[in-house]
């Protein structure tokens, strides 16, 4: 039984939120979960959309090791509630996984919304009430939740409560980040957010916009200073993104910050230059030079586009190159980066609550009782799966130590 001393509040109703009262319920405590959506799991609805990557099969140091900076604060709470848990809980949900070419884990559904309404369905037979159109305010004189309800501001006592509000990614789906302003007025120490797995702006020509907007760039190697991926890219109006973009995005963003970024793109990663030098080097005939490289070195139309483009920006044609200087150019095309696109565009966010506000249990130690998960916390990853398994197993780590605090 469920103690009504044991009142907690969750305050947002995504992956993170969710899980903790999860674990809360399963603890004893009573629980209610308020959102200032419609509905719960908007952005994560959204994230299922192209599939729903749960999590990542590659072993723990390496899947680890994604967390860069975090990876110390992050271990525990994911050793203690890993990828193969986070596919057993799916499972026991009805929604089998499976790993994919890439190593990725979706649902065999490829689908959010079975495994959200199961989710629910349990969490409403574990007595977790659920309040929506709930926006949270902060606290008044006495300490009490305060919201903006529906039919007014309400007022709640909670014996404990987890923040779960994400960051400020796509804040039509409710993360919008007005709790940076409430939790600094409280003396808690904020990093910045800013957009991770972002896309970048670039001052792309009026033809090449107009012409290759929404084209992808197939198979290629992006590389940030000392970093390269593989992957693909799209370009898009005012930029590029994709997913090789966002495995690179924190190191893109640090170069901008320091001046300036450059993106070198090889278009043909799988031949080494002699190679390309030999395949550039044979008599074209006729053929016009973006005929040629279509049929010699199999480009796409965008990817000699992008040639052009940096021959345009250069003053040097492209004809004018020796097979040596473009076979070069074609796997080291430079993208200068002019900056960030905006983060209510962004997947994720990086900043938010260092990890030094947090004790061990994820309680923000300016304010007992009080506990953060999710993607309010200052750590970001990659996509991959990365970024749902740290707000699950921050979900669950904050909802323990919730329990421990309440010593239940």
């Amino acid at each position: 039984m469920s103690s009504p001393s044991k009142n907690t509040a969750i305050i947002g109703a995504g992956p993170a939120g969710l899980m903790a009262a999860e674990v809360l319920a399963q603890g004893g405590a009573h629980v209610t979960v308020y959102d200032a959506m419609p509905s719960a799991g908007r952005k994560f609805l959204m994230a299922g959309r192209g599939g729903l990557n749960l999590t990542h099969s590659e072993p723990l140091p390496a899947f680890l090791a994604r967390y860069r900076e975090a990876m110390p604060h992050l271990t525990a709470a994911i050793e203690a509630f890993p990828p193969q848990a986070l596919r057993d809980w799916s499972e026991a949900l009805g929604q089998e996984t499976f790993v994919g070419s890439s190593g990725r884990v979706f649902p065999k559904t490829f689908k959010a919304s079975p495994l959200l309404r199961a989710w629910l369905r349990r969490l409403d037979s574990m007595g977790v009430r659920l309040v929506l159109r709930h926006r949270w305010t902060g606290w008044d004189e006495q300490g009490l939740l305060c919201f903006r309800a529906p039919d007014g501001p309400r007022a709640v006592e909670a014996q404990a409560t987890v923040l779960a509000l994400g960051g400020a990614s796509w804040p039509r789906l409710g993360s919008d980040g007005s709790w940076v302003e409430i939790l600094a007025a409280k003396g808690v120490n904020i990093s910045p957010l800013r957009p991770a797995n972002s896309g970048f702006t670039v001052a792309w020509s009026d033809i090449f916009r107009d012409r290759f907007e929404g084209q992808p760039l197939k198979g290629v190697g992006l590389t940030c200073d000392k970093h390269s991926v593989r992957g693909e890219a799209i370009i898009t109006r005012t930029g590029i993104e994709g997913g090789a973009i966002y495995a690179l995005s924190a190191e893109l963003r640090e170069a901008l910050d320091k001046g300036g970024a450059t993106l070198h793109v090889a278009l043909r990663p799988d031949f080494d230059s002699e190679e390309l030098i030999a395949k550039i080097s044979a008599p074209k005939g006729k053929q016009s030079l973006s005929n040629f490289l279509r049929k010699a070195v199999s480009l796409s139309p965008v990817a000699i586009g992008l040639l052009q483009e940096r021959a345009k920006a250069t003053g040097t044609p492209l004809a004018s190159l020796s097979p040596a200087d473009l076979a070069k150019l074609v796997n080291a095309v430079p993208i200068e980066l002019t900056g960030i696109a905006p983060m209510a565009r962004a997947i994720s966010t990086a900043g938010g609550i260092p990890f030094s506000e947090l004790d061990a249990d994820f309680m923000i130690r300016r304010l007992p009782g009080v506990f953060a998960a999710g993607e309010m916390l200052d750590w970001e990853a990659p996509t991959g799966g990365y970024l749902l398994q740290a707000s699950f197993a921050t979900g669950v780590a904050s909802g323990k130590g919730v329990l421990k605090w309440l010593e239940l």
